[in-house]
Protein backbone atom coordinates (compact mmCIF):
# COMPACT_ATOMS: atom_id res chain seq x y z
CA UNK A 1 0.00 0.00 0.00
CA UNK A 2 2.77 2.14 0.75
CA UNK A 3 4.97 1.46 -1.89
CA UNK A 4 1.70 2.09 -4.69
CA UNK A 5 0.83 5.50 -2.25
CA UNK A 6 5.04 6.40 -3.66
CA UNK A 7 4.67 5.70 -6.83
CA UNK A 8 1.33 7.60 -7.05
CA UNK A 9 3.33 10.38 -5.57
CA UNK A 10 5.86 10.16 -8.03
CA UNK A 11 4.11 10.08 -11.46
CA UNK A 12 2.82 12.93 -13.65
CA UNK A 13 -0.80 13.23 -11.95
CA UNK A 14 1.06 12.64 -8.12
CA UNK A 15 3.09 15.95 -8.96
CA UNK A 16 0.09 18.11 -10.68
CA UNK A 17 -1.80 16.78 -7.15
CA UNK A 18 1.11 18.21 -4.59
CA UNK A 19 1.45 21.63 -6.71
CA UNK A 20 -2.37 22.35 -6.92
CA UNK A 21 -3.32 23.95 -3.42
CA UNK A 22 -7.04 23.96 -4.77
CA UNK A 23 -6.35 20.29 -4.95
CA UNK A 24 -5.13 19.71 -1.46
CA UNK A 25 -7.28 21.43 0.53
CA UNK A 26 -10.08 20.11 -1.31
CA UNK A 27 -9.01 16.45 -0.21
CA UNK A 28 -8.07 17.59 3.49
CA UNK A 29 -11.64 18.40 3.78
CA UNK A 30 -13.17 15.65 1.87
CA UNK A 31 -10.66 13.09 3.97
CA UNK A 32 -11.97 14.91 7.16
CA UNK A 33 -15.45 14.20 6.33
CA UNK A 34 -15.12 10.78 5.00
CA UNK A 35 -13.74 10.01 8.52
CA UNK A 36 -15.95 11.77 10.38
CA UNK A 37 -18.40 9.79 8.16
CA UNK A 38 -17.12 6.43 8.54
CA UNK A 39 -15.82 6.97 12.26
CA UNK A 40 -19.41 8.39 13.23
CA UNK A 41 -20.17 5.07 15.80
CA UNK A 42 -16.97 5.93 17.73
CA UNK A 43 -16.59 9.39 16.88
CA UNK A 44 -19.87 10.82 17.83
CA UNK A 45 -20.74 12.29 20.68
CA UNK A 46 -24.14 10.85 20.80
CA UNK A 47 -25.76 8.52 19.14
CA UNK A 48 -28.66 9.88 17.15
CA UNK A 49 -30.44 6.86 16.72
CA UNK A 50 -30.77 5.90 20.02
CA UNK A 51 -34.22 7.35 20.81
CA UNK A 52 -34.33 6.38 24.53
CA UNK A 53 -31.08 9.08 25.04
CA UNK A 54 -32.79 11.94 23.73
CA UNK A 55 -34.32 14.89 26.11
CA UNK A 56 -37.16 17.29 24.98
CA UNK A 57 -35.56 19.06 27.71
CA UNK A 58 -32.49 19.72 25.55
CA UNK A 59 -34.38 20.54 22.52
CA UNK A 60 -33.19 23.44 20.64
CA UNK A 61 -30.29 24.42 22.80
CA UNK A 62 -27.64 26.53 21.33
CA UNK A 63 -23.94 25.54 20.72
CA UNK A 64 -21.85 25.29 24.21
CA UNK A 65 -19.21 23.86 24.90
CA UNK A 66 -19.33 24.42 28.45
CA UNK A 67 -22.41 24.45 30.32
CA UNK A 68 -21.70 23.39 34.58
CA UNK A 69 -22.71 20.19 35.15
CA UNK A 70 -25.00 19.48 31.89
CA UNK A 71 -23.95 17.70 29.15
CA UNK A 72 -22.85 19.97 26.60
CA UNK A 73 -23.19 20.21 22.60
CA UNK A 74 -20.81 22.24 20.53
CA UNK A 75 -23.26 22.64 17.71
CA UNK A 76 -26.39 22.65 19.83
CA UNK A 77 -29.52 20.38 19.76
CA UNK A 78 -32.91 20.20 17.36
CA UNK A 79 -36.16 20.16 17.85
CA UNK A 80 -35.61 16.73 19.46
CA UNK A 81 -32.86 17.02 21.30
CA UNK A 82 -30.23 15.78 19.40
CA UNK A 83 -26.68 17.09 18.93
CA UNK A 84 -26.40 18.35 15.55
CA UNK A 85 -22.27 17.47 15.36
CA UNK A 86 -23.37 13.71 16.29
CA UNK A 87 -26.01 14.30 13.70
CA UNK A 88 -24.18 15.85 11.03
CA UNK A 89 -21.49 12.69 11.53
CA UNK A 90 -24.42 10.31 10.81
CA UNK A 91 -25.97 12.67 8.28
CA UNK A 92 -22.67 12.94 6.11
CA UNK A 93 -22.37 8.75 6.17
CA UNK A 94 -26.15 9.00 5.00
CA UNK A 95 -25.08 11.79 2.25
CA UNK A 96 -21.88 9.80 1.09
CA UNK A 97 -23.18 6.30 0.99
CA UNK A 98 -26.47 7.15 -1.43
CA UNK A 99 -23.95 10.02 -3.38
CA UNK A 100 -21.66 7.34 -4.06
CA UNK A 101 -23.49 3.76 -4.70
CA UNK A 102 -25.98 5.93 -7.01
CA UNK A 103 -22.67 7.54 -8.86
CA UNK A 104 -21.80 3.76 -9.27
CA UNK A 105 -24.53 2.16 -10.23
CA UNK A 106 -25.08 5.59 -12.79
CA UNK A 107 -21.61 4.92 -14.67
CA UNK A 108 -22.58 0.80 -14.81
CA UNK A 109 -25.96 1.68 -16.60
CA UNK A 110 -24.16 4.58 -18.28
CA UNK A 111 -21.02 2.86 -19.67
CA UNK A 112 -22.53 -0.16 -20.31
CA UNK A 113 -25.39 1.71 -22.67
CA UNK A 114 -22.46 4.07 -24.16
CA UNK A 115 -20.43 1.09 -25.41
CA UNK A 116 -23.16 -0.67 -27.23
CA UNK A 117 -24.33 2.22 -28.74
CA UNK A 118 -21.23 3.38 -29.84
CA UNK A 119 -19.44 0.49 -30.81
CA UNK A 120 -22.89 -1.62 -32.05
CA UNK A 121 -24.32 1.66 -34.15
CA UNK A 122 -27.64 1.06 -35.98
CA UNK A 123 -30.87 0.93 -34.67
CA UNK A 124 -28.89 -0.28 -30.80
CA UNK A 125 -27.74 3.70 -31.25
CA UNK A 126 -30.50 5.18 -32.75
CA UNK A 127 -33.15 3.49 -30.09
CA UNK A 128 -30.35 4.10 -26.88
CA UNK A 129 -29.37 8.28 -27.64
CA UNK A 130 -33.63 8.07 -28.10
CA UNK A 131 -34.13 7.38 -24.81
CA UNK A 132 -30.96 9.38 -23.38
CA UNK A 133 -33.10 12.31 -25.09
CA UNK A 134 -36.48 11.69 -23.39
CA UNK A 135 -34.40 11.11 -20.25
CA UNK A 136 -32.95 14.90 -20.77
CA UNK A 137 -36.01 16.19 -21.38
CA UNK A 138 -37.11 16.31 -17.98
CA UNK A 139 -35.60 17.90 -15.29
CA UNK A 140 -33.22 15.45 -13.01
CA UNK A 141 -34.66 16.60 -9.72
CA UNK A 142 -38.08 16.63 -10.99
CA UNK A 143 -37.56 12.89 -11.88
CA UNK A 144 -36.30 11.78 -8.94
CA UNK A 145 -38.52 13.74 -6.94
CA UNK A 146 -41.23 11.25 -8.57
CA UNK A 147 -39.49 8.25 -8.36
CA UNK A 148 -38.83 8.43 -4.62
CA UNK A 149 -42.05 9.75 -4.30
CA UNK A 150 -44.07 7.09 -6.12
CA UNK A 151 -41.88 4.92 -3.94
CA UNK A 152 -42.65 6.24 -0.90
CA UNK A 153 -46.08 6.14 -1.69
CA UNK A 154 -46.11 2.55 -2.85
CA UNK A 155 -43.94 1.13 0.60
CA UNK A 156 -45.25 3.57 3.09
CA UNK A 157 -44.63 1.53 5.81
CA UNK A 158 -41.26 0.15 4.35
CA UNK A 159 -37.80 -0.22 6.27
CA UNK A 160 -35.47 2.38 6.28
CA UNK A 161 -33.54 0.56 3.94
CA UNK A 162 -36.35 0.20 0.92
CA UNK A 163 -36.42 3.45 1.37
CA UNK A 164 -32.76 4.33 0.62
CA UNK A 165 -32.97 1.81 -2.18
CA UNK A 166 -35.43 3.93 -3.71
CA UNK A 167 -33.75 7.03 -3.17
CA UNK A 168 -30.33 5.97 -5.20
CA UNK A 169 -32.81 4.49 -7.68
CA UNK A 170 -34.44 7.46 -8.24
CA UNK A 171 -30.94 9.52 -8.51
CA UNK A 172 -29.14 6.67 -10.43
CA UNK A 173 -32.60 6.91 -12.93
CA UNK A 174 -31.52 10.61 -13.63
CA UNK A 175 -27.69 9.75 -13.51
CA UNK A 176 -26.87 7.73 -16.25
CA UNK A 177 -27.44 9.90 -19.11
CA UNK A 178 -24.35 11.84 -19.19
CA UNK A 179 -22.09 8.74 -18.97
CA UNK A 180 -23.72 6.75 -21.58
CA UNK A 181 -23.41 9.82 -24.06
CA UNK A 182 -19.81 10.55 -23.11
CA UNK A 183 -18.92 6.76 -23.62
CA UNK A 184 -20.59 6.72 -26.80
CA UNK A 185 -18.94 9.87 -28.34
CA UNK A 186 -15.42 8.30 -27.33
CA UNK A 187 -16.48 4.50 -28.46
CA UNK A 188 -17.19 6.44 -32.20
CA UNK A 189 -13.68 7.84 -32.37
CA UNK A 190 -11.99 4.34 -30.61
CA UNK A 191 -13.66 1.89 -33.03
CA UNK A 192 -12.34 3.38 -36.05
CA UNK A 193 -8.38 2.77 -34.80
CA UNK A 194 -6.10 0.68 -35.85
CA UNK A 195 -5.65 -1.87 -32.80
CA UNK A 196 -9.68 -2.11 -33.19
CA UNK A 197 -9.44 -3.16 -36.36
CA UNK A 198 -6.66 -5.22 -36.29
CA UNK A 199 -8.40 -7.51 -33.30
CA UNK A 200 -11.68 -7.70 -35.46
CA UNK A 201 -9.30 -9.20 -38.27
CA UNK A 202 -8.20 -11.50 -35.86
CA UNK A 203 -11.71 -12.97 -34.78
CA UNK A 204 -11.55 -11.71 -31.43
CA UNK A 205 -15.94 -11.03 -30.72
CA UNK A 206 -17.31 -7.83 -30.50
CA UNK A 207 -17.92 -8.14 -26.88
CA UNK A 208 -14.08 -8.75 -26.00
CA UNK A 209 -13.33 -5.88 -28.08
CA UNK A 210 -15.79 -3.74 -26.28
CA UNK A 211 -14.47 -5.18 -22.99
CA UNK A 212 -10.57 -5.33 -23.23
CA UNK A 213 -9.79 -2.85 -26.06
CA UNK A 214 -12.09 0.09 -25.82
CA UNK A 215 -13.17 -0.16 -22.46
CA UNK A 216 -9.75 0.88 -20.45
CA UNK A 217 -9.04 4.09 -23.45
CA UNK A 218 -12.83 5.46 -22.85
CA UNK A 219 -12.72 5.56 -18.95
CA UNK A 220 -10.32 9.00 -18.40
CA UNK A 221 -13.99 10.79 -19.34
CA UNK A 222 -16.06 8.85 -17.09
CA UNK A 223 -13.27 9.37 -14.05
CA UNK A 224 -13.77 12.51 -13.87
CA UNK A 225 -17.60 13.18 -14.89
CA UNK A 226 -17.98 10.40 -12.08
CA UNK A 227 -15.85 12.57 -9.32
CA UNK A 228 -17.64 15.54 -10.29
CA UNK A 229 -21.38 13.54 -10.39
CA UNK A 230 -20.75 12.86 -6.62
CA UNK A 231 -20.97 16.06 -5.52
CA UNK A 232 -24.32 16.52 -7.73
CA UNK A 233 -26.01 13.08 -6.36
CA UNK A 234 -25.35 14.42 -3.06
CA UNK A 235 -27.35 17.45 -3.17
CA UNK A 236 -30.19 15.53 -5.00
CA UNK A 237 -30.22 13.31 -2.10
CA UNK A 238 -30.58 16.43 0.03
CA UNK A 239 -32.64 18.12 -1.59
CA UNK A 240 -35.00 15.45 -1.94
CA UNK A 241 -34.91 14.55 2.29
CA UNK A 242 -35.64 18.48 2.16
CA UNK A 243 -39.10 18.40 0.53
CA UNK A 244 -40.23 15.42 2.32
CA UNK A 245 -39.42 12.28 -0.29
CA UNK A 246 -36.11 11.24 0.40
CA UNK A 247 -34.13 9.50 3.54
CA UNK A 248 -36.40 8.86 6.32
CA UNK A 249 -37.69 11.67 8.70
CA UNK A 250 -36.08 10.09 11.69
CA UNK A 251 -32.61 9.88 10.04
CA UNK A 252 -30.16 12.59 10.86
CA UNK A 253 -29.54 13.31 6.92
CA UNK A 254 -28.07 16.64 5.73
CA UNK A 255 -31.47 17.37 4.12
CA UNK A 256 -33.72 16.45 6.43
CA UNK A 257 -31.85 18.98 9.22
CA UNK A 258 -32.28 21.41 6.95
CA UNK A 259 -35.12 21.10 6.75
CA UNK A 260 -35.96 20.69 10.27
CA UNK A 261 -33.74 23.74 11.04
CA UNK A 262 -35.58 25.81 8.52
CA UNK A 263 -39.20 25.87 10.54
CA UNK A 264 -36.99 27.60 13.29
CA UNK A 265 -34.70 30.01 11.63
CA UNK A 266 -36.12 33.02 12.06
CA UNK A 267 -37.02 32.25 15.36
CA UNK A 268 -33.72 32.52 16.63
CA UNK A 269 -32.50 28.62 16.31
CA UNK A 270 -29.84 29.43 13.54
CA UNK A 271 -27.68 26.91 14.16
CA UNK A 272 -30.15 23.64 13.08
CA UNK A 273 -30.22 24.80 9.86
CA UNK A 274 -26.57 26.88 9.42
CA UNK A 275 -24.10 24.12 10.33
CA UNK A 276 -25.53 20.85 8.36
CA UNK A 277 -26.11 23.32 5.46
CA UNK A 278 -22.16 24.41 5.83
CA UNK A 279 -21.56 20.83 5.76
CA UNK A 280 -23.58 19.88 2.78
CA UNK A 281 -21.40 22.94 0.69
CA UNK A 282 -17.95 21.80 2.06
CA UNK A 283 -18.82 18.29 0.93
CA UNK A 284 -19.92 19.53 -2.24
CA UNK A 285 -17.21 22.27 -2.70
CA UNK A 286 -14.31 19.74 -1.56
CA UNK A 287 -15.34 17.08 -4.17
CA UNK A 288 -16.20 19.43 -7.74
CA UNK A 289 -12.87 20.90 -6.72
CA UNK A 290 -11.12 17.61 -6.78
CA UNK A 291 -12.78 16.66 -10.18
CA UNK A 292 -11.68 19.93 -11.56
CA UNK A 293 -8.42 19.06 -10.71
CA UNK A 294 -8.90 15.43 -11.89
CA UNK A 295 -9.66 16.80 -15.23
CA UNK A 296 -7.02 19.28 -15.19
CA UNK A 297 -4.65 16.35 -14.67
CA UNK A 298 -5.91 14.11 -17.56
CA UNK A 299 -6.47 16.50 -19.89
CA UNK A 300 -3.06 16.13 -21.90
CA UNK A 301 -3.52 19.50 -24.05
CA UNK A 302 -2.49 21.67 -20.47
CA UNK A 303 0.56 19.64 -20.57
Amino acid sequence: MIATLRRWFASDIGHSFRHTPSALVAALIALACLVGALGAPWLAPHDPFDLGTLELANARLPPAWQDGGRPTFPLGTDNQGRDILSALMYGARISLVVGLASVALSVLVGVTLGLLAGFLGGWVDALLMRLCDVMLSFPAILVALLIAGVGRALFPNAHDGLAFGVLILSITLTGWVQYARTVRGSTLVERQKEYVQAARVTGVAPLAIMRRHVLPNVLGPVLVLATIQVATAIITEATLSFLGVGAPPTSPSLGTLIRIGNDYLFSGEWWITIFPGLMLVLIALSVNLLGDWLRDALNPRLH
